[in-house]
């Protein structure tokens, strides 16, 4: 019966090619505006790692107090990074399982090969710890240890982007890279690595970057010799001494923090020694205001640092709105299609045809509208994702892209819409009198 009904669903959508036309044009459209701004939405607010992200956490701490908070941020949030003196504190006293400070640099590399000219790169000063923390995969080589962090070692781990770019791709652990007049020994290279949002510095990134992650080297290495930070810096006070290390001196926020806690014990645990951190400082006399830190987890941290644009939820819910006035557009056409068949169906029902037939024919013919318009609709949502860019910021519209999900999710709302948006349609036409359109006739 399917086929039967499938044959008759075609002959009727025939018979009236423009009805038709407008109809399919109408969900395609709407299909593709809510299928465009579902992908980016998609693409900006996604797990990163989401079989660990429960167990990351970013630390904050108030180190700035009430009125340092009133002349930043007014409100009751402790800065989003710290000051160095808080993240070597963390750092020496170790109470996670793995646990990272990290800065933003752009040191410039001297390429090996001398016909080519020195190149700037972006990259993290971080510890060791900060690879198997966020399970960084390794094409070769892998990151350093503890005893590297401790030694301040000049080794380097670069991208495979990059490695492509100075040694043509072959194994260059063991290799020397001159940074900003220094030589580092390179110790690994990076496979394919790189998350959206850019969930372990969200400070400096808002969590999206064009920018390309090309080397990572010890912090402590990075502090030694003088390597600025290249990302943002924030303060309550100016600091009173001058340069970089004025900086490590001062109150200004500029390290990004992330450490890995085994469950809710341990982050509890952890929270409970942040305060206490906090309280010892207090004591000698660092603080006088009450303690204020957080300890989020990462969801919840992408979420306080609003990494999804507030835009983007706006344009879904917009789409969406559209989607729905095109159903609503399309429930009328249907129904005044089925109802201008009201002797056919008549008939149909005096020759003994039950309702539940006359409900599945329908149903079937606002389906094949509903696939039809999903074939447009796949059409104009890669139209849609490919132009993006127009209204969206670059960094946020590469993200968006056309996948096989999203082609079968297209074609599967516009199917299901479609039948939804037949069903009042369907549910008049099965009402047909057959005595009144036989006496009628």
């Amino acid at each position: 019966m399917l086929g039967y009904y499938l044959d008759l669903a075609i002959r009727s959508l025939k018979r009236s090619p423009g009805l038709t036309l407008l109809m399919i044009l109408i969900v395609g459209f709407g299909v593709a505006a809510s299928m465009t701004s579902y992908s980016v939405f998609r693409a900006v607010s996604g797990d990163p790692i989401p079989w660990k992200s429960a167990r990351l956490f970013v630390p904050q701490i108030d180190m700035w107090g009430p009125k340092g908070r009133l002349d930043q941020t007014n409100n009751n949030e402790p800065p989003d990074a710290m000051d160095y003196t808080d993240a070597v504190a963390l750092m020496k006293q170790h109470r996670a399982r793995n646990q990272s400070a990290m800065y933003r640099v752009s040191p410039s590399v001297v390429p090996p090969d001398p016909t080519m000219h020195p190149i700037n790169v972006g990259g993290h000063a971080v510890y060791g710890e900060f690879f198997p923390m966020l399970d960084v995969p390794f094409k070769y080589g892998s990151g350093w240890n503890a005893d590297s962090d401790a030694q301040h070692a000049a080794v380097v781990v670069i991208s495979g982007k990059l490695n492509q770019k100075l040694f043509a791709g072959a194994n260059s652990v063991g290799k020397t890279l001159n940074m900003d007049g220094k030589d580092y020994r390179v110790i690994g290279v990076l496979d394919n690595w790189n998350p959206k949002p850019v969930f372990y510095d969200v400070v400096n990134t808002g969590g999206f970057t064009t920018q390309q992650e090309d080397v990572f080297l010890p912090f402590t290495r990075a502090i030694d010799v003088g390597m600025p930070n290249d990302g943002n810096t924030n303060c309550s006070e100016i600091p009173k001494g001058s340069g970089f290390v004025g900086l490590q001196q001062s109150s200004c926020v500029w390290i990004s923090y992330m450490a890995e806690l085994d469950d809710k014990a341990a982050a509890a645990s952890y929270k409970d020694y942040l305060d206490g951190y906090f309280q010892d400082q207090k004591s000698a006399g660092r603080f006088n205001w009450p303690v204020n830190n957080r300890l989020r987890d990462l969801p919840a941290w992408l979420e306080s640092e609003h990494v999804a644009p507030s835009d983007t939820k706006v344009s879904l819910v917009v789409a969406l709105g559209l989607l729905i006035v095109c159903l609503v557009n399309t429930a009328g056409l249907l129904l005044a299609k089925f109802l201008r068949r009201s002797s056919e169906i008549g008939v149909r029902r005096a020759l003994g045809a039950p309702r539940l037939a006359i409900y599945s024919q329908f149903l079937i013919e606002a389906a094949t509208v509903g696939l039809t318009g999903g074939v447009l609709g796949l059409l104009l949502t890669w139209v849609g994702v490919v132009g993006v860019g127009w209204v969206l910021p670059k960094e946020i519209a590469t993200l968006a892209h056309v996948d096989f999900s999203l082609l079968a999710l297209t074609l599967l709302v516009a199917v299901i819409s479609t039948m939804l948006a037949g069903l009042y349609p369907t549910f008049r036409a099965s009402r047909v009198q057959p005595a009144l359109q036989l006496k009628s006739n």
